[in-house]
């Protein structure tokens, strides 16, 4: 184990002990997320596919989302080409958004590296504006660090 500094990210850690099937880790981590911040409406994986060169959409709990991102498009996909996480207040006023559900009004995007790579995004949606805080863009950026070691 190693240490972990927040409960949900110990949950996780938790929870992932010795299972290494990865589409299953991210669905119980959806889970986890999505029980453990309010106020969100989508808590979800998109995965990189390096055939097609596009974020696939993996497990998430919430409403029917976008498929496929191309990297650069959308804050998944802006994400994902520099690499950062990032917190957007106002979804509407970020250029290139791309509307999967009319309800989120804020977003919070964090990218899961594996050997130096990134292996996905975590994507955090609110029907809210402004809802995510740089607390939390820490917190999940260590349960993309918990995640990085069972997938």
């Amino acid at each position: 184990m190693s240490h972990v500094e927040s409960l949900v990210a110990k949950q996780l850690e938790s929870l992932l002990e010795n299972e290494k099937n990865v589409v299953s880790n991210l669905a119980n981590a959806s889970a986890l997320i999505f029980q453990n911040y309010e106020n969100i409406n989508w808590a979800g994986f998109y995965v990189y596919n390096n055939d097609s060169n596009q974020l696939d959409l993996g497990p998430f709990q919430g409403n029917v989302a976008c498929m496929h991102i191309n990297p650069g498009s959308g804050v998944v996909g802006k994400s994902f080409a520099e690499k950062t996480s990032m917190i957007v207040p106002n979804v509407h006023e970020f250029a290139g958004h791309i509307a999967c559900d009319a309800n989120s009004n804020s977003e919070l995007v964090v990218p899961i590296f594996k050997n130096g790579d990134i292996f996905g995004i975590i994507d955090m949606d609110s029907p809210l504006l402004d809802r995510f805080s740089d607390f939390e863009r820490k917190e999940v950026e260590e349960l993309a660090l918990v995640l990085s070691k069972s997938i």
